[in-house]
């Protein structure tokens, strides 16, 4: 297992309250958990996965979702079981639907 940290600042939308949980860990995907935290305004994500050297690929599509949500005081963990990009994009998409709600 390959542990992967990120941290983006600068962000403006803030979720619930309450942590919530996506996704499923299997051969090919991932779940995401994501949860309120006193960060400043930041947000930390931090990768579990059974894929090692592709951080590069991580960072960038960490980067692109950050420049998609803008998340602050935001954690995120996820869990990966060698999820494509996409399939990594798409949980998390659906993780901040869900924390965000209407405000979407």
């Amino acid at each position: 297992m390959e542990t992967l940290n990120y941290r983006f600042d600068g962000g403006q939308r803030c979720g619930q309250q309450q942590a919530l949980l996506v996704g499923v860990v299997s051969s090919g995907n991932l779940e995401v958990l994501v949860e309120p935290a006193d960060l400043s305004g930041g947000c930390e994500i931090e990768v579990q996965t059974a894929a090692r050297g592709f951080g590069t690929i991580w960072q960038a599509v960490m980067s692109d979702f950050h420049a998609r949500w803008q998340l602050a005081d935001v954690r995120i963990s996820i869990n990966d079981m060698g999820a494509t990009p996409a399939v990594v994009s798409l949980r998390l998409d659906q993780a901040v639907e869900s924390l965000l709600g209407a405000h979407a």
